[in-house]
C-alpha cells in the first residue's frame, strides 16, 4: 500500500476509535486473554496482555491499528510464548463468510488485482496491462451473498440451540466486517473442548461423513430399513423433512427409497450436504489458540466495523457497519463494479479521479481500488 494511502487509512481510523470507544469492550476475563494487533505495512504484534477496556482504549490511540485481535482461549498467562500460556479453555466460535458459498452472483461483484502494476480487472484470465497471471481477488457487499450468509446463520443457531442444548443467550453474532458473520459460544460446557472435539462437533453441523445408517438404513438387508420420522429432533427430523416433505408422503417415498437401494440413497444423503448442513469455515472452530477480530474493530480489508447483531434479519452492513464519516475525498479510483455504503451507489470507475464520501474512499482503498490523488 502507498505510504500516503495507509496514512490517510490512519487518521481515519484514529478518529473512528476516538468517536466509537462505547462499541469497543474487552471480552469477559479479559485477563486472560491475548491480545494482538497490526498496524498498516507492518507484521503481527501479539501476546499482549490487557486488563480493562481503558487500557484496550489506550492501546488502540497509541498505536492506531489496521486490525485489533483477542484470543478465544483464556490462559494464566496470556501474555508469555505460545507454549508457556496454560490455556484454560476457549469460547466456541463459528465463522461464516460469503466467498465459501460460491454462489453464481459473485463473478459479477468480484474483481482481480493483479499482483505485478496492482490494474483491477475482471473475468481476464490474465491482467490486460501487463500480461501477468498473478492476481489476488477482492470482492464488493452484495446483497444476495448477506442473506445467503444470514441463511447459514439462522440454520447454524438452530443447531446449537436444539441439538447441542445451547442458550440463545449465551450465543452473540457479529457480522466480520467484511463479507460474513462470526457466531460466538460463551458460558457453556463446550469450552474445555479440544481441538479434536471441535473437529467432530463441526463435522456434526456441517452433515460431513454422514452414512445412510444415521436414517435408519440396513446396507446388509435394505429392505427392512425403518426411516425417520419428520418430529424426530436432530439430523433425523432435519433429514426426513428433506426426504418426504410431509408425513403423508412417507410412506409412499420409503417404497421408492427403498426400491432405488443403498447407493443410491447414499448419493442423495451426500447431494444434501451443503444445503442443508452449515457451511462454516472448519479451520477457525477448531483452532483453540486463534485470535479474531475484536467486536467494535475496523475490518481493514474493507474500513467496516464487526458489529455486533441484535436483529440479523434487519441488519445491512453496508448501513449498519459504515461508521466512517462522510467528508468528501479526492481519489483516483478503479473499480469496475458498483457496490452501496449508506444506500448510494458507488462505482464503476475506470482510472479516473472522482471525488466521493471518505467512508467510500476507504473501502476502495482497503480493497485495493484506489489511491488519494
Amino acid at each position: 500500500m502507498h505510504e500516503k494511502d495507509a496514512k490517510f487509512l490512519e487518521e481515519s481510523f484514529k478518529k473512528y476509535y476516538f468517536e466509537h470507544f462505547d462499541l469497543i469492550r474487552t471480552p469477559p476475563n479479559p485477563q486472560m486473554r491475548e491480545f494482538g494487533y497490526q498496524k498498516f505495512n507492518s507484521g503481527m504484534n501479539r501476546h499482549i496482555s490487557l486488563k480493562s477496556d481503558k487500557e484496550l482504549h489506550l492501546m488502540l490511540m497509541t498505536n492506531i491499528p489496521s486490525d485489533v485481535y483477542c484470543s478465544n482461549a483464556r490462559y494464566s498467562f496470556p501474555n508469555l510464548p505460545m507454549a508457556e500460556k496454560d490455556w484454560q479453555g476457549a469460547d466456541l466460535i463459528f465463522d461464516i463468510d460469503a466467498k465459501d458459498l460460491n454462489l453464481p452472483c459473485r463473478t459479477g461483484h468480484t474483481c482481480k488485482i493483479c499482483i505485478d502494476c496492482k490494474n483491477v480487472f475482471l473475468a481476464e484470465p490474465q491482467c490486460p496491462a501487463c500480461n501477468s497471471t498473478k492476481h489476488e481477488k477482492t470482492s464488493v457487499l452484495c446483497t444476495d451473498c448477506i442473506s445467503a450468509a444470514k441463511n447459514e446463520v439462522r440454520k447454524l443457531i438452530a443447531i446449537l440451540v436444539t441439538d447441542l442444548g445451547i442458550k440463545k443467550d449465551d450465543i452473540a453474532i457479529y457480522f466480520s466486517g467484511n463479507e460474513g458473520f462470526h457466531v460466538y459460544v460463551t458460558n457453556s460446557e463446550y469450552e474445555k473442548l479440544e481441538s479434536r472435539e471441535r473437529s467432530d462437533l463441526v463435522d456434526y453441523i456441517m452433515f460431513k461423513g454422514v452414512m445412510p445408517e444415521t436414517f435408519g438404513a440396513k446396507a446388509s438387508d435394505f429392505t427392512k430399513s425403518k426411516f425417520p420420522d419428520l418430529d424426530e429432533k436432530g439430523w433425523p427430523g432435519r433429514m426426513a423433512k428433506e426426504l418426504f416433505g410431509s408425513k403423508s408422503n412417507r410412506a409412499k417415498i420409503s417404497k421408492q427409497l427403498i426400491s432405488e437401494g443403498y447407493l443410491a440413497l447414499k448419493k442423495r444423503i451426500d447431494a444434501l450436504q451443503k444445503s442443508i448442513g452449515v457451511q462454516i469455515d472448519p479451520n477457525v472452530t477448531i483452532d483453540v489458540h486463534r485470535i479474531f477480530r475484536l467486536g467494535g474493530t475496523i475490518n481493514s480489508k474493507s474500513g467496516l466495523t464487526k458489529m455486533a447483531c441484535s436483529d440479523i434479519a434487519k441488519f445491512n452492513p453496508g448501513v449498519d457497519a459504515c461508521l466512517i464519516d462522510g467528508d468528501t475525498v479526492a481519489v483516483t479510483a478503479s473499480c469496475p463494479v458498483t457496490f452501496k455504503l449508506k444506500n448510494k451507489k458507488f462505482g464503476p470507475y475506470k482510472k479516473e479521479r472522482v471525488e466521493i464520501p471518505k467512508y467510500a474512499a476507504v473501502y476502495m482503498i482497503c480493497k485495493g481500488y484506489a489511491t488519494l490523488s
